[in-house]
């Protein structure tokens, strides 16, 4: 079954993992409490937009899904979430959503991946949510790792980083380059801490999502950078998980546009935290975890 969504943009916009230890300071924050896995929704809701993906959908969602019951203990949905594909894409999707439990597609009338995303998450039940690209450049043995601090309570956000030392990349010079130096301007102009922005492999609490997205305001490629600075400036914890990755080039990508479209977003993203338009003092008194106690062990 396919939901359609007729305005295409439904939804109106209104830190690194610590160590904690006996010597935790005050700015370091408690563990949430755990997710439960044992309720009635899917634990884990995972989002992979897609646009015009017909050559090789069918082979990423099967592997995706194979992936994730031969290795969650808890349940979990896969939605897809078509921007406005023009090709067989959304047909493939709804095929395989007959076939595959757990499996559902959601269509978008307008593009944008950053939309189609905070549509999926803000109207999900699953109190953990994540999205992958479409093109399964990732290595899937990362999963695991990136949800435990999330459903354990350690951390509010976790990312992919192909930029770690332990990251292991096949291919895509280029794209590291870009990526580092992507980074290094963010850390210059925006302060931000986190090592890789870009990684199409996230997942995030859903209490912590429902009250960030309303402020993330980009619909495209900058809605990673812009909700990772948000989170940071909320005093949110962001665990970082080294990944090994495939470099395959998306073609439906304009490079320079989107390179384009990143300073801008980067510019406004500024102006706005600058402004007071995000109202950070707000949302971290909301999100506030406590002092951080005598121990605070980290997930394995």
């Amino acid at each position: 079954m396919t939901l359609i969504d007729p305005a295409g943009n439904a939804v109106q916009h209104a830190a690194h993992a610590g160590h904690c230890g006996a010597s935790a300071v005050p700015q370091q924050r408690s563990r949430r409490s755990p997710v439960n896995i044992r309720g009635t929704v899917p634990v884990l809701d995972v989002a992979v937009p897609v646009f015009n993906e017909e050559g090789h959908i069918e082979w990423s969602l099967r592997r995706l899904h194979a992936h994730l019951v031969d290795s969650l203990p808890y349940s979990f949905q896969i939605t897809v979430a078509d921007n406005a594909s023009t090709d067989t894409t959304l047909r493939i999707a709804e095929r395989l959503a007959r076939e595959l439990p757990s499996l559902k597609v959601l269509r978008f009338q307008e593009r944008g991946r950053g939309n189609a995303i905070r549509h999926v998450w803000l109207h999900s039940p699953s109190p953990v949510l994540a999205y992958v690209e479409a093109g399964m450049s990732i290595d899937l043995a990362a999963v695991a790792p990136l949800l435990a601090p999330v459903i354990s309570g350690h951390s509010d956000l976790a990312i992919g980083t192909r930029l770690a030392r332990t990251s292991n990349a096949i291919g895509g010079r280029r794209s590291t380059l870009v990526s580092r130096g992507y980074n290094i301007l963010l850390h210059l102009v925006l302060g931000a801490r986190f090592s890789d922005a870009q990684c199409g492999f996230k997942a995030i609490r859903a209490d912590v999502a429902h009250r960030i997205l309303p402020h993330v305001r980009d619909d495209s490629w900058f809605f990673d950078t812009e909700l990772l600075v948000i989170a940071e400036r909320c005093g949110l914890r962001i665990h970082e998980v080294p990944v090994d990755w495939t470099d395959n080039p998306d073609p439906n990508i304009d490079v320079v546009r989107t390179a384009a479209a990143d300073l801008r977003g980067i510019a406004r993203l500024a102006r706005d935290l600058v402004t007071g338009r995000i109202p950070i003092a707000e949302l971290r008194a909301t999100l506030e975890r406590g002092p951080c106690p005598r121990r605070c062990p980290v997930p394995k």
